[in-house]
C-alpha cells in the first residue's frame, strides 16, 4: 500500500507493540494486556464520558498549512476534538485532537457515514497524509466521508518534540551497530538524552498510549454521529484497530487492517520478524535483477563495513555513514516502485558517492532540504515506549546479535541493537507485553496480508486474524511486494476491500490474490 507512513526506527516502524523483556505489564488508563484480569480492560471499566465531550459539535473550517506542507484544497475541512487527557478522570484536563475530512460525494441515502484512517507509524499525521493519499480512495469517497486525525502526541495533537534540528543531525553520527565500548557508551547515552528531551512534553508523555488512542477513536465515532466505527488501519494502524475491537467489540462496523502487525510478538520477536521481512524483500529485489541474493547481501555487508570505518562524501557536504546507509536501503523496500532507486543508490555508493543513499535516508528520517526535521519519529518513540514494557539490557541484546545476523546479515545487527536502544532509560514505564486484540462478538474484520511485506511480514496477518477470534478475523492474501496491499496495483485486493467497505460483502477467509 502506498498510503503508509514510514517513521523512526525500523524495528518499531511497524507498530512497536513489543515485549520480550523488562518488568511486568502495568495496564493503566484502562489498558489492555493479555496478562490483565479477564474483562478488566473492557470499556465498562472506566467512568462514562461527560456530555460536554460526547455531545460536542465540531467547528469544521478551512484547513491551514501544516508543519511540513501547504494547506490542502477546498475539499478539505479541519476541526479540533476535545478528549480527556486521562480517561480515568474524564471530567479533568482535556487534549485537543486535530481532525481532517472530505465529505462523501454521494448524496442522500447513499452515504454510509465516516471512514476513519490511521496510516501507521505510530507517529504519522493523518491531517497531513489524508489529502495526499485521498486519490486512491476515490471509490470509497462516493459513500463515506474520508476522515483522519493526528493521534495524541502527534503533530497538531500536542505533538511530542524531544530535540531540535541541530541535535538530531548530530545524533546521526552515532553508530547504531556499536563495535567498541566507546561506541556502545555513546549509543546508550544518546538514547538516554533523547528520553530526557521528551520529558519536556510533561504530563502528556504519560498519556499517548495506543489504548488511549483507541478510546479517542470511539469518541470520534460518537461525535461524528456514527453508530459503529468504520475504519482502515495501515501498519501500526492495524494494532490500533485491533485494540479498538477488543475494547469495543459491539461498536465495530466495517474495519480493514492492511500491512498487519503481529499482535502475538513482543519487542524482540517483532524485531526478528522484521529482520526476516526486510531480508526477504531484499532477496526478492536481487532475484528480480537475476542476481544471487546471498552474493548481493555480501556486497552490501562489505559496503556497510567500509562505511563504518570511512563514511562517503555527498554532494551537499554531509557524509553517508553506515547507519544512514542502512536506513536508505531499507526505505526502498517499502514499495517495489522504489527498487530502481535502490539500484542507483547502491551503484553510486560502490563508486564512492553517498548522495543518493543519503537522500533516501533523509526521506525516511523526515528531513527537508533546509535541514529541518519532522517530529513523527519523536511521537513514534513516545507512543511505543509508553505501550511497551520491554527494556532489554545491553547484555541480553549482545547475546542475541548472532541470531539476528543469521536472520539478516544486512539488517539483523541494526535491528538487534535497536531492541535495547529504542526505549533505553525511558522516563515513563510501559503498559503491556503485547496487546490483547481478542474481539468476541465483533462484526467480521478484514485482515489483508502481503507475502512480500518487509515491515509487517505476512505471517502477522494470520496471527492477527486468529487473535481477533473465530468468525471475526478474515484473512485476504496478496502475493505481492512492498508494505501493505490496498492501492498497490492489485485489482483483486482493491475490489475485495471495496466490496467489503461499500457493500458489506466479506471475502471467504483465506482468499488469495496473485
Amino acid at each position: 500500500m502506498t498510503a503508509v507512513v514510514v517513521t523512526g526506527g525500523l524495528v518499531t516502524g511497524c507498530g512497536g507493540s513489543g515485549g520480550g523483556g523488562g518488568g511486568d505489564p502495568k495496564p493503566s488508563y484502562g489498558g489492555v494486556s493479555r496478562s490483565a484480569a479477564p474483562g478488566a480492560s473492557r470499556a465498562a471499566a472506566l467512568p462514562p464520558l461527560p456530555s460536554s465531550l460526547t455531545g460536542q459539535r465540531l467547528a469544521w473550517g478551512r484547513c491551514g498549512a501544516t508543519a511540513s506542507g501547504p494547506a490542502p484544497g477546498s475539499d478539505w475541512q479541519c476541526a479540533t476534538l476535545k478528549a480527556p487527557l486521562d480517561y480515568t478522570e474524564p471530567d479533568g484536563a482535556t487534549i485537543g485532537l486535530a481532525l481532517i475530512r472530505a465529505e462523501a460525494r454521494g448524496g442522500g441515502g447513499d452515504r454510509l457515514g465516516s471512514l476513519l484512517f490511521n496510516f501507521g507509524g505510530p507517529g504519522g499525521s493523518g491531517v497531513e497524509l489524508m489529502p495526499a493519499f485521498a486519490p486512491q480512495y476515490t471509490t470509497l469517497r462516493e459513500r463515506y466521508d474520508l476522515v483522519s486525525f493526528d493521534p495524541r502526541g502527534v503533530a497538531a495533537s500536542a505533538g511530542v518534540r524531544c530535540r531540535g534540528d541541530q541535535d538530531i543531525e548530530s545524533a546521526e553520527s552515532v553508530d547504531l551497530t556499536p563495535d567498541t565500548a566507546a561506541e556502545e557508551a555513546a549509543y546508550f547515552k544518546d538514547a538516554t538524552d533523547f528520553g530526557t528531551g521528551c520529558e519536556k512534553a510533561g504530563e502528556t508523555l504519560g498519556h499517548v498510549s495506543t489504548v488511549e488512542a483507541a478510546r479517542d477513536l470511539d469518541l470520534m465515532r460518537q461525535v461524528l454521529g456514527d453508530e459503529t466505527l468504520h475504519y482502515m488501519g495501515v501498519s501500526y494502524g492495524t494494532e490500533l484497530g485491533g485494540v479498538y475491537a477488543h475494547l469495543f467489540p459491539g461498536r465495530v462496523g466495517r474495519l480493514v487492517m492492511d500491512g498487519v502487525v503481529d499482535p502475538t510478538a513482543g519487542r524482540v520477536a517483532q524485531a526478528e520478524n522484521q529482520a526476516r521481512g526486510f531480508q526477504r524483500a531484499l532477496d526478492n529485489y536481487f532475484r528480480a535483477r537475476d542476481k544471487d541474493p546471498k552474493a548481493g547481501s555480501r556486497e552490501i555487508v562489505a559496503l556497510l563495513k567500509r562505511l563504518d570505518k570511512r563514511p562517503l562524501p555527498t554532494a551537499g557536504g554531509r557524509e553517508l555513514n553506515e547507519s544512514l546507509a542502512i536506513t536508505g536501503i531499507a526505505v526502498t523496500l517499502y514499495s517495489k516502485s522504489s527498487w530502481p532507486a535502490l539500484t542507483r543508490g547502491l551503484r553510486a555508493a560502490q563508486s564512492g558517492d553517498g548522495t543518493a543513499l543519503l537522500a533516501l535516508a533523509d526521506s525516511y528520517n523526515d528531513r527537508d532540504d533546509d535541514g529541518h526535521y519532522g517530529t513523527s519519529g519523536h511521537s513514534q518513540r513516545a507512543i511505543s515506549c509508553l505501550d511497551d514494557t520491554a527494556r532489554p539490557t545491553p547484555a541480553q541484546t549482545k547475546a542475541r546479535l548472532a541470531g539476528f545476523r543469521a536472520l539478516s546479515p544486512v539488517f539483523g545487527p541494526y535491528m538487534g541493537w535497536d531492541t535495547a536502544g529504542w526505549c533505553h532509560d525511558w522516563p515513563v514505564p510501559g503498559q503491556w507485553s503485547d496487546p490483547d486484540v481478542s474481539a468476541p462478538g465483533a462484526a467480521p474484520i478484514l485482515v489483508v496480508g502481503n507475502t512480500g511485506d518487509p515491515a509487517t511480514p505476512y505471517e502477522g496477518a494470520r496471527r492477527m486474524a486468529d487473535e481477533l477470534g473465530k468468525d471475526v478475523g478474515t484473512e485476504l492474501t496478496w502475493k505481492g511486494e512492498g508494505h501493505g496491499a490496498y492501492g498497490s496495483g492489485s485489482s483483486c485486493v482493491d475490489a475485495a476491500v471495496n466490496a467489503y467497505l461499500l457493500e458489506g460483502r466479506i471475502p471467504r477467509d483465506g482468499k488469495v490474490c496473485s
